[in-house]
């Protein structure tokens, strides 16, 4: 059996009317870093979305893939195309078996996309997945209750900085992206 790759800490902050998505760059194999620099972050529809994935990466671009092709079919609408991707996630037996999660935003909206057919908005303008999703969650939420002077992107850094300090698969080479 071949040993699972761990990896990804992926965190989007809405805050004062901008939203920031950033990601960290290890890849873990067992108990091994398997590669520093991994682009968990990317950019479609001319940067207008970008987007951050958790899990097997082969897995997440395939649904990146997808993701796309739903933005293009239902006219850029964030929103409808995360809810047509997780439809087909979760019917399709194909998609089914992916194990990835994302984390899609525009310059108005900030979702988590699961495989078990969620399309989350969270409550707290804060959306983290993976293995230190919670202490970069934990991070941004004290950022934004306390630090408030603080931009979207600044308080993403922050917090992947601190999720990076505590979790031993997440590290310090950080992608941060806005949406255009």
């Amino acid at each position: 059996m071949l040993p699972k790759i761990r990896s990804t800490t992926v965190l989007g902050v809405r805050h004062n009317g901008q939203i920031a998505l950033g990601a960290d760059g290890q890849a873990t194999m067992d108990k091994h870093v398997a590669k520093n620099n991994v682009r968990k972050v990317r950019q479609l529809n001319d940067g207008k979305v970008v987007t951050g994935f958790a899990g097997s990466t082969a897995d997440a671009f395939m649904l990146l893939d997808r993701f796309e092709e739903k933005l293009g079919a239902y006219g850029n609408n964030l929103k409808r195309a995360a809810i047509e991707l997780a439809k087909d996630w979760r019917k399709d037996q194909y998609l089914r078996k992916l194990e990835a999660m994302m984390v899609v935003a525009d310059k108005d909206e900030l979702l988590i996309i699961s495989g078990t057919g969620d399309v989350l908005e969270p409550d707290s303008d804060v959306a983290a997945i993976g293995s230190g999703a919670m202490y970069a969650q934990a991070a941004a939420l004290a950022l934004k209750k306390h630090a408030p002077h603080l931009t979207a992107r600044q308080m993403v850094e922050d917090a992947l900085h601190i999720a990076a300090d505590i979790c031993i698969y997440t590290n310090h080479n950080l992608i941060i992206a806005e949406p255009a």
